[in-house]
Protein backbone atom coordinates (compact mmCIF):
# COMPACT_ATOMS: atom_id res chain seq x y z
CA UNK A 1 0.00 0.00 0.00
CA UNK A 2 2.74 2.57 0.95
CA UNK A 3 4.76 2.03 -2.53
CA UNK A 4 1.42 2.27 -4.20
CA UNK A 5 0.58 5.62 -2.16
CA UNK A 6 4.31 6.82 -2.90
CA UNK A 7 3.30 6.28 -6.62
CA UNK A 8 0.61 8.71 -6.16
CA UNK A 9 2.48 11.53 -4.86
CA UNK A 10 4.75 11.55 -7.38
CA UNK A 11 2.10 11.38 -10.18
CA UNK A 12 1.07 15.20 -8.63
CA UNK A 13 3.27 16.42 -10.54
CA UNK A 14 1.46 15.48 -14.39
CA UNK A 15 -0.89 17.09 -12.54
CA UNK A 16 0.24 21.09 -13.30
CA UNK A 17 -0.12 20.61 -16.61
CA UNK A 18 -4.08 20.52 -15.74
CA UNK A 19 -4.00 23.33 -13.64
CA UNK A 20 -1.71 25.16 -11.51
CA UNK A 21 -3.24 27.59 -9.24
CA UNK A 22 -0.66 29.85 -7.59
CA UNK A 23 -0.29 28.54 -4.01
CA UNK A 24 1.78 30.86 -1.28
CA UNK A 25 2.86 29.42 2.07
CA UNK A 26 -0.85 31.09 3.25
CA UNK A 27 -2.26 29.19 0.10
CA UNK A 28 -0.80 25.79 1.27
CA UNK A 29 -2.33 26.10 4.85
CA UNK A 30 -5.54 26.76 3.69
CA UNK A 31 -4.73 23.82 1.21
CA UNK A 32 -4.24 21.60 4.06
CA UNK A 33 -7.65 22.58 5.58
CA UNK A 34 -9.63 21.47 2.03
CA UNK A 35 -7.59 18.28 1.93
CA UNK A 36 -8.28 17.13 5.71
CA UNK A 37 -11.49 18.39 4.92
CA UNK A 38 -12.05 16.52 1.80
CA UNK A 39 -10.55 13.22 3.50
CA UNK A 40 -13.26 13.19 6.31
CA UNK A 41 -16.26 13.95 4.11
CA UNK A 42 -15.15 11.73 1.68
CA UNK A 43 -12.68 8.92 2.46
CA UNK A 44 -13.64 8.08 5.85
CA UNK A 45 -16.99 8.62 5.10
CA UNK A 46 -16.88 5.98 2.15
CA UNK A 47 -13.68 3.79 2.89
CA UNK A 48 -14.47 0.44 1.61
CA UNK A 49 -17.80 1.49 -0.59
CA UNK A 50 -16.18 2.98 -3.67
CA UNK A 51 -19.35 2.76 -5.70
CA UNK A 52 -21.03 5.24 -2.85
CA UNK A 53 -17.96 7.34 -2.95
CA UNK A 54 -17.88 7.87 -6.68
CA UNK A 55 -21.74 8.76 -6.54
CA UNK A 56 -21.04 10.89 -3.75
CA UNK A 57 -18.01 12.85 -5.73
CA UNK A 58 -20.30 13.07 -8.80
CA UNK A 59 -23.09 14.21 -6.97
CA UNK A 60 -20.55 16.83 -5.15
CA UNK A 61 -19.43 18.42 -8.32
CA UNK A 62 -16.15 16.49 -8.73
CA UNK A 63 -15.31 15.33 -12.19
CA UNK A 64 -13.55 12.25 -13.45
CA UNK A 65 -9.88 12.84 -14.91
CA UNK A 66 -8.96 12.46 -18.38
CA UNK A 67 -7.68 8.32 -18.86
CA UNK A 68 -3.81 9.21 -18.95
CA UNK A 69 -4.38 11.38 -15.77
CA UNK A 70 -5.81 8.56 -13.94
CA UNK A 71 -3.41 5.94 -14.61
CA UNK A 72 -1.06 8.10 -13.16
CA UNK A 73 -2.47 7.82 -10.14
CA UNK A 74 -3.78 4.03 -10.17
CA UNK A 75 -0.87 2.82 -11.45
CA UNK A 76 -2.28 -0.16 -13.33
CA UNK A 77 -5.05 -0.96 -10.10
CA UNK A 78 -8.78 -0.36 -11.27
CA UNK A 79 -9.90 2.84 -9.65
CA UNK A 80 -11.31 6.49 -10.49
CA UNK A 81 -9.94 9.50 -10.04
CA UNK A 82 -11.74 12.76 -9.60
CA UNK A 83 -10.34 16.45 -9.97
CA UNK A 84 -11.20 18.12 -6.84
CA UNK A 85 -9.44 21.65 -7.95
CA UNK A 86 -10.55 25.08 -6.15
CA UNK A 87 -9.04 28.52 -6.60
CA UNK A 88 -6.91 27.53 -3.69
CA UNK A 89 -4.86 24.60 -5.10
CA UNK A 90 -5.15 21.55 -6.84
CA UNK A 91 -6.60 18.23 -5.45
CA UNK A 92 -7.52 14.71 -5.77
CA UNK A 93 -9.92 11.77 -5.07
CA UNK A 94 -9.03 8.52 -5.88
CA UNK A 95 -11.39 6.00 -5.37
CA UNK A 96 -10.11 2.70 -5.85
CA UNK A 97 -11.92 -0.73 -6.72
CA UNK A 98 -10.87 -2.30 -4.10
CA UNK A 99 -12.42 0.41 -1.40
CA UNK A 100 -9.37 1.96 -0.54
CA UNK A 101 -9.51 5.89 -0.83
CA UNK A 102 -7.24 8.68 -1.16
CA UNK A 103 -6.97 12.42 -1.35
CA UNK A 104 -3.73 13.90 -2.78
CA UNK A 105 -2.43 18.06 -3.05
CA UNK A 106 0.12 19.45 -5.29
CA UNK A 107 1.22 21.66 -2.71
CA UNK A 108 0.55 21.36 1.14
CA UNK A 109 1.78 22.52 4.42
CA UNK A 110 3.32 18.70 5.66
CA UNK A 111 2.43 20.06 9.07
CA UNK A 112 -0.47 21.80 8.91
CA UNK A 113 -2.12 18.70 6.88
CA UNK A 114 -1.23 16.63 10.23
CA UNK A 115 -2.53 19.10 12.80
CA UNK A 116 -5.93 19.93 10.86
CA UNK A 117 -6.63 16.23 10.19
CA UNK A 118 -6.13 15.25 13.89
CA UNK A 119 -8.34 18.59 14.77
CA UNK A 120 -10.81 17.38 12.05
CA UNK A 121 -10.74 13.94 13.46
CA UNK A 122 -11.57 15.09 17.07
CA UNK A 123 -14.41 17.36 16.28
CA UNK A 124 -15.86 13.94 14.47
CA UNK A 125 -15.00 12.06 17.39
CA UNK A 126 -13.43 9.84 16.19
CA UNK A 127 -10.35 7.63 18.05
CA UNK A 128 -7.16 7.31 16.61
CA UNK A 129 -3.72 6.11 17.98
CA UNK A 130 -0.44 6.87 15.83
CA UNK A 131 1.05 3.40 15.15
CA UNK A 132 4.17 4.46 13.19
CA UNK A 133 5.76 7.40 12.76
CA UNK A 134 8.89 8.08 10.16
CA UNK A 135 10.93 8.41 6.81
CA UNK A 136 10.13 6.60 3.90
CA UNK A 137 13.30 3.95 3.67
CA UNK A 138 13.57 4.11 -0.12
CA UNK A 139 12.05 7.89 -0.85
CA UNK A 140 14.14 9.66 1.90
CA UNK A 141 11.98 12.83 0.77
CA UNK A 142 8.94 11.35 1.89
CA UNK A 143 7.40 11.41 5.36
CA UNK A 144 4.71 9.20 6.31
CA UNK A 145 2.47 8.55 9.64
CA UNK A 146 0.07 5.76 10.41
CA UNK A 147 -2.70 5.66 12.13
CA UNK A 148 -5.22 3.49 13.44
CA UNK A 149 -8.99 5.01 13.92
CA UNK A 150 -12.01 4.02 15.04
CA UNK A 151 -15.95 5.36 15.48
CA UNK A 152 -18.70 3.51 17.09
CA UNK A 153 -18.43 -0.28 14.98
CA UNK A 154 -16.23 1.43 12.06
CA UNK A 155 -12.73 1.26 12.12
CA UNK A 156 -9.98 2.29 9.60
CA UNK A 157 -6.37 2.04 9.01
CA UNK A 158 -4.64 5.68 7.70
CA UNK A 159 -1.82 6.96 5.80
CA UNK A 160 -0.76 10.56 6.09
CA UNK A 161 2.50 11.08 3.75
CA UNK A 162 3.92 14.44 3.08
CA UNK A 163 7.17 15.71 1.73
CA UNK A 164 10.15 16.37 4.61
CA UNK A 165 11.76 19.37 5.27
CA UNK A 166 9.59 21.28 3.01
CA UNK A 167 7.62 24.42 3.78
CA UNK A 168 5.56 23.13 0.78
CA UNK A 169 4.75 20.18 -0.90
CA UNK A 170 2.74 17.16 -1.90
CA UNK A 171 0.84 15.78 0.57
CA UNK A 172 -1.69 12.33 0.26
CA UNK A 173 -3.91 11.50 2.91
CA UNK A 174 -5.10 7.66 2.46
CA UNK A 175 -8.11 5.51 4.04
CA UNK A 176 -9.10 1.68 4.11
CA UNK A 177 -11.79 0.03 5.58
CA UNK A 178 -10.15 -2.03 8.63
Amino acid sequence: MIARNLYALIAVAFLAALARPAVGEEGAALVAGQLAGLFVQSCLEFAGNSNALRDWAKRTGLHELPGEAQESFLYGLPGVVFDATNKTGKLVLISEDGGSCSVVAERASGPAVIDTLEQDLRRAQISFNLSRDGDDPKERVLHHREYTASMGKRSWLLLVSTVKDAALGEAMLTANAD
